[in-house]
């Protein structure tokens, strides 16, 4: 039995911190893990530019709201669940990508916690565990399971290459010229195409 596992935004929603940041005009939130590999470093970064702008997490529901799946995804996910368990593990957040879940016909999705005041603050955040997508990897290797995988960042890597497969969906160039190992698509047809072989 195979398990599929995505990542969420870059590969199924667009990035929501680069659509918050187009929003706010606030240019300290245009990075993302494509651009800072330890994960811990951008949320710190991040947590520090919202305590600056006065930000709240409704400034976030506000931005994640008006956003859309890319085109062909949710199709993509029914398809693939047909024949094969997927599970979506992403380094978001429940409290901000709700809605975006619902837009993909609600899939499997393993993500963090923020930690939110009373008065709408992101005060911090709560990884479920360190590199979550590796380990969850790892786990599904020990029930028993055969694990393919696409991602498009810097903290998919580890998930990449602990899976069978690894496949870097619409991933940047630098990223795909440090890992020429791995598999490439650039669009859902061809991502397919690499998952179910």
């Amino acid at each position: 039995m195979r398990i599929i596992c995505l990542d969420l935004e870059g590969v199924l929603v667009p990035e929501i911190w680069i659509s918050l940041a187009e929003k706010t005009n606030i240019k300290d939130l245009f990075l993302t893990t494509r651009d800072i590999e330890d994960y811990s470093e951008l949320m710190d970064h991040r947590l520090k530019v919202f305590k600056r702008e006065g930000l709240k997490i409704s400034d976030i529901h506000d931005a994640v709201n008006n956003l859309q799946p890319f085109n062909g995804a949710k199709s993509f996910i029914d398809s693939l669940s047909k024949d094969f368990q997927v599970i979506i593990l992403s380094d978001t957040f429940y409290e901000i990508a709700s809605p975006l879940f619902n837009k993909l016909g609600n899939p499997n999705v393993f993500c963090h916690h923020l930690d939110i005041s009373d008065n709408g603050d992101i005060i911090g955040y709560k990884l479920r565990i360190d590199d979550q997508k590796t380990e969850a990897v790892n786990a599904f290797h020990k029930l028993g399971f055969k694990v393919y995988a696409a991602g498009d960042s810097y903290n998919d890597i580890g998930m990449l290459k602990a899976a069978d497969k690894g496949i870097l969906y619409s991933a940047p160039d630098t990223l795909i010229k440090q890992y020429s190992n791995f598999e490439t698509a650039n669009n859902y047809e061809r991502l397919k195409e690499l998952l179910i072989t």
